[in-house]
This record gives C-alpha cells, sequence and structure tokens, in this order.
C-alpha cells in the first residue's frame, strides 16, 4: 500500500460483532496475510483474498510427494503400488486445495 493511500483514509467504521464472530475475522485476515482492517476492506469491495494457509499447505504437500518419488527411486522401485497410491492421494488433495 502507498503512503497516499493510507493518507487518504481517514474515517474509521465501527462494526459490532460477537467474540466468536470476532474470532473468525482475525483467523481469516490472518490466513489471508492480511490486517483485520484489509481484509474487511477486501470483502467488502468484492476483492479476492488469498489464503496462504492453502499455499503453504500445497507447498508442502509437493514437498512430500517429492520425498515419496525419492523413496520410490532409492528403493528400486519396492513397494511401488504403495508409493503410488501415496502420489495419488497427494496429488488429489492438492486438486482439491488449489480448486
Amino acid at each position: 500500500m502507498s503512503n497516499s493511500d493510507s493518507r487518504k483514509r481517514t474515517l474509521a467504521l465501527a462494526v459490532r460483532v460477537t467474540p466468536e464472530e470476532a474470532d473468525a475475522i482475525m483467523e481469516k485476515a490472518r490466513d489471508a496475510g492480511a490486517t483485520v482492517s484489509e481484509f474487511l476492506r477486501a470483502c467488502a469491495l468484492g476483492r479476492k483474498t488469498r489464503n496462504t494457509v492453502d499455499s503453504q499447505v500445497i507447498n508442502e504437500l509437493r514437498r512430500l510427494g517429492g520425498l515419496q518419488k525419492h523413496l520410490f527411486l532409492e528403493g528400486g522401485g519396492a513397494n511401488s503400488y504403495e508409493h503410488a497410491a501415496i502420489l495419488i492421494e497427494i496429488k488429489k488433495a492438492v486438486a482439491r486445495i488449489a480448486t
């Protein structure tokens, strides 16, 4: 955000929420890598928010897939059915999150 954007933001809005709603909003803002203000502005104005947790999970699944492939190659193809089944499940998990 440029300094000119922050200087233009001179109004503060108060919103009443329950403690549970406040917790949920703060958690979603944290997951999006944004402040609560940035997150609420984006939601209210129809802008996309990106979930950094999803990106982290996808990266971890990809890392695990790479390790699984390495183990398969190091094992000379031993237990190839089990290795293939695990890789398929990892790919399915990445696809579910990415959509």
